[in-house]
């Protein structure tokens, strides 16, 4: 069965997706794993970054999203979700990327998730709004190693349909007061929430991002987040450069993770982190 990691932070603009989309390619590139994205963030930002804006616009005309799975959950007699159409086999526009797949989102997910809430449990809570993701992927979670959510800001109903399926969390974030703000409130909520439907799931740690070496803010909070923080904080840092927007630029190829990653040790930071992660899991 697949190892299942969200990536959340309640601040937005930390490379929360940048890091997932990474992540993913260099599991599936230099380790040869078997992945599955799930874009659960309204921003559709991972999606774009796979399959490019013209692709994703398609799905959604069609309405081949997680949009759908959402709705179809709101009215259960009109089947509409269709999971073989809506799962994007081998993206990324890495050409050594190959097994890499998504399931994409949408805009749509924001009105959707407001209903939600207010959603009838049904006869045995067999209608749970948290369990709908859980039931949709069945079919599909043996097929991979990993997979990696890239949940929204927040910790609504959407990102616990995320957590409901997670083995642990990553939590990336920009080294300053804003940024790291709400990451023990988060690590508490998910507490309360894997003790409430009585699972574990770990907190892997946290991600530093965009870090500047010039900046003491920075140099200082990362300090006091190895110190202070009862979370673990990953070793590879991500600095601040220009290939974040390069990356999520989707009609350009490359043909190898290391060549689309390369700059500022990019590469090296998405390679030990990978490597953390997998030895975490398989020893």
């Amino acid at each position: 069965m697949a190892i299942v990691i969200p990536t959340i932070n309640l601040k937005g603009g930390v490379a929360k997706t940048t890091t997932t989309v990474g992540l993913a390619e260099v599991l599936t590139s230099e380790f040869k794993k078997k992945v599955l994205l799930i874009d659960l963030d309204p921003q559709t930002n991972a999606t774009v970054m796979l399959i490019g804006d013209r692709r994703w616009k398609e799905l959604n005309q069609n309405g081949y999203t997680l949009a759908t799975l959402f709705e179809e959950a709101l009215d259960p007699d009109e089947s509409k979700f269709l999971l073989e159409k809506t799962l994007q086999k081998n993206v990324s526009n890495i050409s050594s990327v190959k097994n890499l797949d998504l399931l994409p989102s949408s805009l749509d997910l924001i009105n959707i998730q407001d209903v939600l809430a207010k959603m009838p449990t049904g006869p045995f809570y067999s209608d749970n709004p948290i369990e709908i993701l859980k039931k949709a992927i069945r079919p599909i979670k043996y097929n991979y190693d990993y997979i990696l959510i890239d949940c929204p800001p927040n910790m609504g109903i959407i990102t616990l349909n995320g957590l409901r399926i997670a083995n642990g969390y990553i939590i990336p974030t920009i080294p300053d007061l804003l940024s790291t703000y709400g990451i023990p409130y988060v690590v508490d909520r998910i507490q309360e929430f894997s003790d409430n439907m009585d699972i574990k799931i770990e907190a892997l740690g946290i991600v530093v991002t965009k870090f500047r070496e010039d900046s003491m803010v920075h140099k200082n909070t990362l300090g006091k987040l190895k110190k202070g923080m009862s979370t673990h904080v990953f070793s590879s840092i991500f600095k601040e450069n220009n290939q974040v927007a390069l990356a999520a630029d989707y009609p350009k190829q490359y043909s190898t993770f290391k060549q689309k990653w390369d700059e500022d040790g990019q590469y090296t930071a998405f390679y030990n982190l990978g490597k953390e992660i997998i030895e975490r899991y398989e020893g």
